[in-house]
């Protein structure tokens, strides 16, 4: 419930003391016992192990290792968190616990079914509302294990809070698609109509974002009477770090992953900025606050669609060429990436030698390993020079993935 901007701003600092501090790193340490915390490692492990197997079966090796998901998973949402954090707790933003519970639960089930599309914040707020308002509407109470889930008197005030979260939650989403989107997206070899072999691009990443989250009322102490609370005014609150999950999984194959996703990205932090603007004004008029969920679920869903219809198997961007070898990707740190080839690149000549397959590259690389030289058809088809020191050893190290 968003229990008036104003109280809480006007005595949040006189209450900011120690005990609130020592309370805030004990919301911070049961960040860590909350389960979903680690079903989405488990997952990101998964997820890991699935695209290196992936990669070593179209191209006898991986791009990068198994456990780099899980690393940007747990690291690149961090920033992120923090600037939502902060902005709930000045504008004091507060939420139930069934809220926070229908999240863990829809998370939850989507992490095992292995659909990363339920993910986008978009999807689980929306259905976390309309599970809140039935149980409101059927005045129902569940019970899981110790927790008490009250259908009556939880949706007063969510229809202002779930949209703001959301509308932050969304353009954090975006802002997470933009920069990191296409740093996982996985070559996939495919067979065109006309059986040749086309490369689409899979990305499938998870990020966790712990987000500062204030529960008013006693409704934690019935199942964890050891949680700190602190009090603001007559109000008391719990102050809880909860682990959002935020899923995503899209194929690319007309256009190249750098085009695609930076594009997507901010197609979504646009949804997310109105999703926001229109949750605040709920505060005047709530009804509001339900346009902006449906706003944010409706664009959010066209959005995946329209990029997955657009991505179909009718071209692909890259694809065995006629002027030589087509780059399909390129191993971090490698010789290749040193002498700046990318995916979607064409390999026309090395060392003044014509090639088409990868045999060629490689016999026409020993050559003159110690300093070789290859002419590039870059992506506006025009010939660039690169040219870097392959070792004779080491030829078969250059890092190019290429489509044969």
């Amino acid at each position: 419930m968003l229990k008036g901007f104003d109280t809480i701003n006007r005595t949040v600092g006189e209450n900011m003391d120690g005990t609130i501090l020592i309370e805030i790193l004990k919301g911070i340490g049961r960040f860590f016992l909350n389960p979903l915390l680690y079903v989405a490692i488990i997952s990101a492990i998964y997820l890991g192990y699935r695209r290196v197997k992936r990669e070593r079966k179209f191209f006898n090796r991986r791009i990068l290792g198994g456990w780099s998901e899980l690393k940007n998973m747990l690291a690149m949402g961090f920033v992120l968190s923090v600037i939502i954090s902060l902005f709930s707790l000045v504008i004091g933003l507060t939420v139930t616990l069934e809220l926070l519970t229908v999240v863990f639960l829809v998370s939850l089930v989507a992490l095992l079914i292995y659909t990363y599309h339920l993910l986008s914040p978009a999807i689980v707020m929306a259905v976390a509302f309309c599970a809140i308002v039935w149980m409101q509407w059927q005045d129902w109470s569940y019970s899981i294990g110790s927790i008490e889930l009250s259908g009556a008197n939880v949706v007063d005030g969510l229809v202002i809070t779930i949209p703001v979260l959301t509308g932050l939650l969304l353009m954090a989403e975006g802002i997470l698609i933009r920069r990191y989107g296409g740093r996982f997206a996985s070559p996939i070899v495919e067979t065109t109509k006309r059986g040749l072999n086309g490369i689409g691009y899979y990305s499938k990443q998870l990020w966790v974002l712990p987000v500062f989250t204030i529960i008013p009322g006693e409704g934690i102490q019935s199942f964890a009477p050891y949680w700190p609370q602190f009090t603001i005014g007559a109000e008391q609150f719990s102050l809880i770090v909860f682990p959002f999950i935020i899923g995503f999984q899209q194929m690319v194959r007309q256009k190249l992953p750098v085009k695609v996703y930076p594009k997507m990205g901010r197609n979504i932090i646009f949804v997310g900025e109105l999703v926001l603007i229109v949750g605040l004004t709920a505060y005047f008029l709530p009804v509001l606050g339900a346009a902006a969920l449906a706003l944010g679920a409706i664009s959010r869903t066209i959005i995946g669609i329209y990029y997955s219809r657009s991505e179909d198997r009718n071209s692909y961007a890259v694809i065995r060429s006629e002027k030589g070898i087509m780059i399909a990707g390129v191993l971090p740190d490698s010789p290749a990436a040193k002498m700046g080839l990318v995916a979607g690149e064409v390999i026309k000549r090395v060392n003044g030698q014509d090639v088409f397959t990868e045999e060629e590259l490689y016999k026409a690389l020993q050559i003159n390993a110690a300093h070789c030289r290859l002419e590039v058809l870059d992506h506006a088809g025009e010939i660039r020079l690169t040219q870097h020191v392959v070792h004779r050893d080491d030829n078969y190290k250059i890092g190019l993935l290429v489509v044969n």
